[in-house]
């Protein structure tokens, strides 16, 4: 029971009490026994009413907060939409010398970064992983030595996607290749180039060369 209603049920209780009595004496007995209780009540609920007021307030206040922090969110993704992502890198095998016969598959790391736009390569591991879900553009070519075998595969995680090669000759002296590809990806996939065992390439920034760059996120 609240402070008010406790009020008027003792008010009420007051007056059946007097129910006996002519009306001159009952608010006569009413006025000198409370004669402050009107103007309490008066008080109490204007004071009830600006607190109601308050606490009113106090809801426009943080709905008005939670609509302005949405507003906010929705303006971030706005212009993440108007500035699409971009993605581009172009990197070089360096040594000039040739790396290889190599006994296992070797991940080709190729360490001189011409470009890497959206920092999606990797110069330390030689992988590119891919920043969002989207069609992609990659390509790789190579230079080496005829006197030995090439072969060369670009992967995705563990999966052969597309092949390079040459067979050794004893009177050719030099071989050059490469292949290119579209690939969808998912974000966290990674692309790169390995050397198959027992075969070999050339080491030149210039000429044996991996790039790849993001057309369009899906």
């Amino acid at each position: 029971m609240t402070f008010s209603v406790w009020l008027l049920v003792c008010f009420c209780g007051l007056t059946l009490g007097q129910e006996g009595l002519p009306q001159t004496e009952v608010a006569s007995e009413i006025g000198s026994c409370f004669p402050d209780m009107c103007k309490f009540l008066k008080e109490f609920g204007a004071m009830k009413a600006k607190l109601e007021t308050v606490e009113t307030n106090l809801k426009e206040k943080t709905l008005e907060t939670k609509l302005k922090e949405t507003e906010s969110q929705i303006l971030v993704l706005k212009e993440k939409e108007a500035k699409p992502l971009k993605v581009a890198f172009s990197v070089g095998l360096p040594g000039d010398t040739a790396i290889g016969p190599v006994n296992l598959l070797t991940t080709l790391v190729y360490k001189r970064v011409i470009t890497n736009v959206g920092n999606a390569y990797n110069q330390l591991t030689g992988i590119f992983v891919a920043p969002v879900r989207g069609m992609y553009y990659f390509s790789f070519f190579y230079h080496a030595g005829g006197y030995q075998p090439v072969n060369l595969f670009l992967m995705k995680n563990n999966e052969y996607i597309l092949a390079s090669s040459d067979h050794m000759t004893l009177f050719d002296g030099a071989d050059n290749g490469g292949n290119a590809a579209f690939l969808e990806l998912q974000q966290g996939d990674q692309v790169y180039v390995q050397l198959k065992a027992n075969t070999h390439v050339w080491g030149n920034s210039y000429t044996t060369t991996f790039s790849g760059f993001l057309l369009y996120q899906i």
